[in-house]
């Protein structure tokens, strides 16, 4: 089953107005030549500004953590689906390690916010991935078919069906320091493993992403992976030239 490339550009806790309204009009200009789709993912705070400065373009807006509850109410500081929809969003990154290691997002969690953002209407990308420890110590198919089953256990299928996998080796985030291309597709062979032994049709479907110091001098060895199916950038995604590079690696 052919599967369309996705680059997804996550700013993190970056950006300003300026850096936004640039970025757009770049990227907005040169996505109609590209054959991956694009998504970028900004802070709240800028959801509605990226919103208005991508409109009527093929550029797909996302946000970078969604609230488990689904509806209003006295959760001070968190933001749900539907305020996410409302704004634009189609997409959010749920788990990233960064969630999970510094604010204690635990497997549990990550599933129930994935349900919620598929509940509004949004399509989440998931984040799994090992530490350097995990990895050296021959842990890392055992911590990733661990959090590919707690999603299995906890999501129905229809929530399965709109979920795209982020695998990030946690060692090469933001380190400058990637996964070799051959370590890369391996670990996306075995997630997709992971998904066929409960469900072969959706493993076929299901998008898996790289991420961990993608650039645009790494992209295209990396997607050349047949279970590669594009990348979450990190600060590569902050300037539109070298989003747009990746991007153009992916075919």
């Amino acid at each position: 089953m052919s599967r369309k490339m996705l680059i997804a550009g996550n700013w993190k806790m970056n950006g300003d107005s300026a850096q936004v309204d640039a970025f757009a009009r770049d990227v907005k200009s040169a996505a109609g030549e590209l054959a991956a789709q694009l998504l970028v993912c900004v802070p709240f705070v800028y959801i509605d500004r990226m919103g208005r400065e991508l409109a009527d373009s093929s550029v797909a807006l996302g946000a970078q953590n969604i609230a488990a509850e689904v509806d209003a109410g006295a959760f001070t500081g968190e933001v749900n689906g539907a305020m996410l929809a409302d704004t634009g969003c189609s997409q959010v990154i749920v788990g990233h390690s960064e969630r999970r290691a510094l604010y204690g997002e635990t497997d549990a969690v990550v599933a129930a916010k994935t349900t919620a953002a598929v509940a509004a209407g949004l399509k989440p990308i998931v984040c799994v991935g090992e530490t350097l420890e995990q990895r050296d110590a021959d842990q890392a198919e055992a911590v990733l078919g661990a959090q590919i089953a707690a999603l299995f256990d906890q999501c129905d299928a229809a929530t399965l069906a709109q979920v795209t996998i982020a695998y990030e080796p946690i060692w090469a985030i933001g380190t400058g320091r990637s996964a070799t291309p051959e370590q890369a597709q391996a670990i996306h062979a075995f997630l997709r493993g992971q998904i066929a032994d409960r469900d072969v049709t959706l493993s076929q479907s299901v998008q898996l992403l790289y991420g961990g110091s993608v650039k645009p001098d790494n992209a295209a060895a990396l997607f050349a992976g047949a279970d590669v199916d594009g990348a979450l950038v990190g600060g590569a995604s902050l300037k539109a030239d070298s989003f747009l590079d990746i991007a153009r690696a992916a075919g």
